[in-house]
């Protein structure tokens, strides 16, 4: 019975969230193409878009640090002397609490709304990044940016955004997570060499002062003044719809998505696609320095990563939104295996286009699992219970970065170099499109009857 009542709230709920938004939704951001000038202006007002722009920015300060740590690894082995596992173990341990608090933060959204977590990880953000200029022991950088940090980072950044952007635009969820999610290419193209240019000019401590300010600047008080939560339309009630033999329209739960092979499946896919990508992208600074390149001119090749994976947020949702995601994420993923060859061929020749090479297919590859990932769990497990329901798969998304982070880190340590930890990645590339096709979001997925 009390399943049953869960099922009969769920699809209430989805019923809500599923009725159209006169203005808000997507059809306020096609009005940008209209002739008229007050409808440029109503659309460029528009809440939805308001909160579109927030998001972005948002976005890229809080995953611009993320990807910043990648020089932060430099700096702290050379001021520390400490082996590249425990530094990449601090990231790691950051990746996997941005994961695990995932399903706690579903949670939060659901009770408070999106714009309050933000809000408050945009506080808790600042105030770890501040304290992390006093970090003098591995301890204290496990806790402070492990820990602290991480949890700042979930909170401000990508499972609730997902849902907030989710709730305003319902029918085209990859197209509008692309254009928000490109803020962390932006992120990545802005804040990596100017976080290297502070490293350079006045120490990582400070570059971490700085980042702090502009985190406070902007992330808090934005949210606040220009973010609003979607509502539900007026008039919803409190009784479920009724389908074919009047009978509750089923939505899924927590309780039953864990009981469907997919979701385990579509899980693992997402690990296998994260333990490439953030093996790749956690240790390329510190693989190219070893290769010979300067540690600011690996800082501006990560800075080209993002400018590759801004065309690749925008342009893999809206194809998978035309196309289907399956397609999408195996063309994404083909470029990420490319790019473990083109890496291999930079460190070789560090002199020649090779580097640019592998920062533009990395870039524009990685890119696919901003948009796509949200999109597929949508499209599998789309409903009321979606904020709680991702919040878990983005737990498996999370343990992938962090063991190819921490992974990688360990092959260096026990053999001295990173040619065991490449073949690695490109292995996991392949895999996660392959099993995309066996997990099929393109065909219905519909929530079991109720028992």
């Amino acid at each position: 019975m009390r399943v049953v009542e869960e099922e009969r709230e769920a699809a209430a709920e989805e019923s809500a969230l599923a009725r159209p938004r006169a203005g808000r939704a997507w059809g306020a951001w096609g009005a940008i193409s209209g002739p008229s000038h007050l409808k440029l202006k109503s659309a460029i007002s528009a809440p939805s878009h308001r909160v579109v722009a927030a998001t972005f920015v948002t976005l890229g300060l809080s995953y611009g640090f993320w990807y910043a740590y990648s020089v932060f690894l430099v700096a702290f082995l050379r001021e520390f002397g400490w082996s590249r596992s425990v530094v990449a173990g601090a990231f790691s341990m950051l990746v996997v609490i941005h994961g695990v608090s995932g399903p706690l933060l579903g949670w939060l959204v659901e009770r408070f709304g999106p714009r309050a977590v933000i809000a408050s990880g945009g506080a808790l953000l600042a105030a770890s990044l501040m304290l992390g200029a006093h970090i003098s022991a591995v301890w204290h950088l496990y806790v402070v940016i492990g820990g602290l940090a991480a949890l700042g980072v979930s909170a401000a950044g990508w499972v609730p955004s997902v849902v907030l952007i989710r709730s305003w635009f319902p029918t085209r969820v990859g197209t509008a997570l692309g254009i928000s999610s490109a803020g962390i290419g932006v992120g990545i193209f802005a804040l990596v060499p100017f976080t290297q240019l502070l490293i350079d000019w006045y120490g990582w401590r400070w570059a971490l002062r700085v980042l702090a300010v502009m985190v406070a600047v902007w992330i808090v008080p934005a949210t606040l003044l220009l973010v609003r939560n979607a509502r539900p339309a007026a008039g919803a009630t409190a009784v479920a719809p009724l389908g074919e033999g009047n009978t509750p329209r089923r939505s899924w739960t927590v309780r039953t998505a864990l009981r469907s092979w997919r979701f385990w499946t579509v899980g693992f896919v997402f690990f296998a696609g994260s333990v490439s990508t953030q093996m790749l992208l956690v240790h390329q600074v510190a693989y190219l320095v070893d290769h010979g390149v300067p540690a600011l001119v690996g800082a501006t090749l990560v800075g080209l990563v993002g400018i590759a994976s801004i065309v690749g947020k925008t342009g893999w949702g809206t194809m998978s939104d035309r196309v289907g995601r399956e397609p999408t994420y195996t063309l994404a993923f083909l470029c990420v295996a490319a790019s473990v060859g083109a890496l291999a061929l930079a460190g070789a020749y560090p002199g020649t286009l090779m580097p640019y090479v592998y920062a533009i297919l990395i870039g524009g590859g990685y890119a696919v699992t901003a948009p796509l990932t949200p999109a597929i769990a949508s499209d599998l497990f789309g409903g009321p219970r979606f904020p709680r329901i991702f919040g878990l798969l983005h737990f498996t998304n999370s343990l992938g970065g962090a063991f190819g982070a921490w992974v990688a880190g360990w092959i260096f340590d026990v053999t001295g170099s990173y040619a065991y930890a490449l073949p690695i990645a490109a292995g996991f590339a392949l895999l996660a499109p392959a099993l995309l096709w066996v997990v099929a979001p393109r065909r219905p997925n519909p929530a079991p009857q109720p028992a």
